[in-house]
């Protein structure tokens, strides 16, 4: 009885120590440089957000923090080379929508997006908008609706590529309004929204910051945007949830993670000053005139986001039976 009093003595005196060396460890992090995995290509949004954000946290931590680009696997490299590093807070992400939605076109991953990460904070969400070919004859969403009803399976939207946001919102779209609409998938936005241009196509989810030059030209016709709110960048676009499809919400959303199990002292220190950065004035003006909408969330709030949305897209990609390219 002595010595089994004396072990669990000793192995509770290491834990408090082990502990108190943690808390210590957080509460003066940081005292070295800090990795950022994109897990996008260098040039892309993802990666020019990372970029401006990780100058500004470089500026207000002391520390410079380092962009590290690991594309790949729609996200999956970087984002398990994040979940397999040390939880010390020098190793983080900032990952997009995929992070919830590939869970579901993959067959399997090297981590979990839920147990694997501890969510720092919700950045910025990115609309996209609902446009058709001029010539189609509908100007609302619901004369949109409405002709869908009235000849299913005859009128086609272009994506991005199967699994890409274009895709994704339209099938989001077509369960919550019960249309049938053709997917047509093309290499990239850019031929995707060519295609409608040229009436190959009758409508698309294309990127809001990509596709409002070409709706004041007259090159194409905007019917609503896919956020719950409207856009900052485009205040004048109703939303399609307004337009009738009650609850419909889309965005492309960019994030900050830490591994888990990252202490809580080192997470709110950079939600502390994530948050801070994006409150301001020029940083607020940057993100909306790249058609990004700022969020800025606690922790707690990201978490219980990334819960939503991977339960949310499981559902959509399931019934859509999306699979990864």
């Amino acid at each position: 009885m002595k010595l089994s009093s004396s072990i669990f003595f000793i192995a509770a005196t290491l834990a408090a120590s082990d502990c108190a060396v943690s808390a210590e460890n957080a509460a003066n992090y940081p005292t070295k440089p800090i990795r950022l995995i994109v897990p996008w290509p260098p040039g892309g949004g993802t990666d020019v957000f990372a970029r401006v954000i990780g100058q500004k946290l470089t500026e207000r931590l002391s520390y410079t923090v380092v962009v590290d680009n690991r594309p790949g696997a729609s996200g999956n490299i970087g984002a398990e080379m994040v979940a397999k590093s040390p939880p010390d807070g020098y190793t983080i992400m900032l990952a997009t929508i995929t992070l919830a939605t590939n869970p579901s076109m993959y067959k399997s991953l090297g981590f979990n997006p839920i147990k694997d990460f501890a969510p720092i904070a919700l950045v910025a969400g990115v609309p996209h908008v609902l446009v058709v070919s001029p010539s189609l004859a509908v100007n609302s969403v619901k004369e949109l609706i409405a002709l869908a009803k009235a000849e299913p399976g005859k009128l086609n939207y272009a994506s991005a590529g199967s699994g890409s946001p274009f895709h994704l919102a339209a099938e989001l779209f077509k369960l919550m309004t019960g249309t049938s609409i053709v997917h047509v998938p093309y290499q990239g936005g850019g031929p995707a929204i060519t295609a409608v241009i040229g009436g190959q196509v009758q409508l698309t989810f294309g990127n809001l910051l990509a596709v409002l030059p070409l709706v004041k030209s007259g090159k194409l016709k905007a019917l609503g945007v896919t956020s719950a709110k409207r856009s900052s960048a485009a205040p004048d676009l109703p939303t399609i949830a307004e337009e009738g499809v009650r609850e419909y919400d889309f965005s492309s959303w960019f994030g900050f993670f830490a591994p888990a199990l990252t202490p809580k002292e080192t997470v709110a220190k950079l939600n502390h000053e994530i948050v801070r950065i994006l409150e301001t004035p020029e940083m607020k003006q940057r993100l909306t005139q790249d058609g990004a909408d700022v969020v800025a969330s606690t922790p707690q709030e990201f978490g219980a986001y990334l819960t939503s949305e991977t339960k949310k897209w499981s559902q959509v990609i399931k019934r859509a039976g999306i699979r990864a390219e």
